[in-house]
């Protein structure tokens, strides 16, 4: 399919490119053009004449790369403003994990839509899920259209090494859209043998590692007890970080872990949303900028956040970053916006899905620049990371594909029975 995107204005998010007036041409899943409009005028007869399936008409709104939720559960729909007000593992214990064994395969497929449906109104256009049934997660994401890199859940109670493998070797293989990397739930909720054996994958794929760590203290004091050192190097000293890789939330990092990680190349997915309101911490996120590591943005699943909004994640980054560091300049809009977007991809393996820019992936959201909130233009990108809103996304699309449109969803089913399906779900597993 041929789309033109028109009368925009284009941000990039190629490094040292500003903002600029121009188009994008789409062929199948992949920009196949982008340019100025005196690139257009200039190339005048040039360009080859082209039968459009989709024209739009941007009418001077923004074109950005979709943001990378590099973290979420999208199956935890069910739980959302039901498992509220907790400490983290009193919360796991008693709200998460019982009605968690309750759920099906088909539960899962059902409450992933759900959670499609949100990102796609908050510009997210790929998304780094860990959660039970990866099948039917991939299943969930290919019939909707949304990119989804699955993360290994291993732990004592629902996953294996044996059973990760497969998936590995299965899902990277199943859909354009799909992809995998190997992973533990956490430290926490792995034994060492357990641990091993991931080690042992590792190794054997020569692939990147990532998991939950030092998302609480009391998770670091409890592994230094298991252990002797804290949960970076713990995993460090047996070399799962070999590869590089990532680490979702990162709250409660030594200096001597963040030399480890950065060494290594592992990137930190911060989670503000979640750890603010379950108390866990403030990532240290203007150290670990200073430092060069790549940062990363994730909402976390809908019941410890429980919105899966990367607009409010942005937000928190850099608001709770001036807090803890006592300086206003802490981090910069722009820095954030890149994590959000450009950091989001590195984090996720998503290297043709970082910037716009021709051969890479139609991956493309259209920001309404016309909405009270993004008015004046002082500064464009500072209006988006600390004014904007899912209101100002008027389209979303993903692969080429345009799945969200000023308000209305092409993903294969209508939102009612989406909705309808979700309530049941929550009713019979929570009473």
């Amino acid at each position: 399919m041929n789309i033109r995107l028109y009368n925009a204005r284009i941000l990039t998010m190629r490094s040292g490119e500003n903002i600029f007036r121009g188009e994008i041409w789409i062929k199948n899943d992949h920009i196949a053009y982008i340019g100025t409009d005196e690139d257009i005028a200039d190339a005048g007869p040039a360009i080859p004449y082209i039968t459009w399936d989709h024209q739009i008409d941007c009418g001077d709104d923004l074109l950005m790369p979709g943001f990378k939720n590099a973290h979420t559960h999208s199956g935890m729909t069910f739980l959302r403003s039901y498992a509220d007000d907790m400490p983290l593992q009193e919360w796991l214990e008693k709200k998460v994990f019982p009605y968690e064994a309750k759920l099906s395969n088909d539960d899962i497929y059902e409450l992933t839509r759900l959670a499609v449906m949100e990102y796609l109104t908050s510009g997210i256009t790929s998304i780094f899920d860990m959660y039970l049934t990866p099948d039917t997660i991939a299943e969930s994401c290919r019939d909707t259209g949304m990119r989804c890199v699955l993360c290994g859940n291993v732990n004592n109670h629902t996953s294996n090494p044996e059973k990760m493998e497969e998936e590995f070797e299965k899902l990277n293989d199943f859909n354009p859209l799909i992809s995998y990397r190997l992973g533990i739930h956490a430290e926490y909720t792995c034994d060492e043998k357990l641990i091993d054996s991931v080690n042992s994958l590792v190794h054997k794929h020569k692939a990147p590692f990532y998991c939950h760590m030092s998302e609480t203290a009391s998770e670091v004091e409890s592994c230094k007890k298991r252990y002797g050192l804290t949960p970076g190097m713990m995993l460090d000293s047996k070399g799962l970080f070999e590869y590089g890789g990532g680490i979702f939330h990162g709250v409660h990092l030594t200096d001597e872990e963040i030399d480890v990680l950065d060494m290594r190349g592992v990137s930190v997915i911060t989670n503000p949303g979640s750890n603010a309101k379950l108390a866990s911490g403030i990532a240290p996120i203007a150290k670990l900028s200073k430092k060069g590591l790549n940062i990363a943005i994730g909402t976390d699943g809908a019941a410890s956040n429980n919105a899966l909004d990367m607009f409010r994640e942005m937000y928190l980054v850099s608001v709770l970053s001036k807090l803890r560091e006592n300086d206003p300049a802490s981090i910069d809009a722009g820095k954030v916006l890149e994590m959000a977007t450009v950091g989001g991809a590195r984090a996720m393996g998503l290297d043709n899905a970082d910037v716009l820019d021709t051969g890479k992936l139609a991956d493309i959201i259209l920001i309404d620049m016309h909405k009270p909130n993004m008015q004046p233009e002082n500064n464009i990108i500072k209006n988006i990371v600390y004014s904007g809103s899912k209101c100002n996304v008027r389209m979303t699309m993903i692969g080429g594909k345009i799945l969200y449109l000023d308000g209305k969803y092409n993903i294969g089913e209508r939102p009612e029975i989406i909705y309808e399906n979700c309530n049941k779900i929550a009713e019979r597993i929570l009473g």
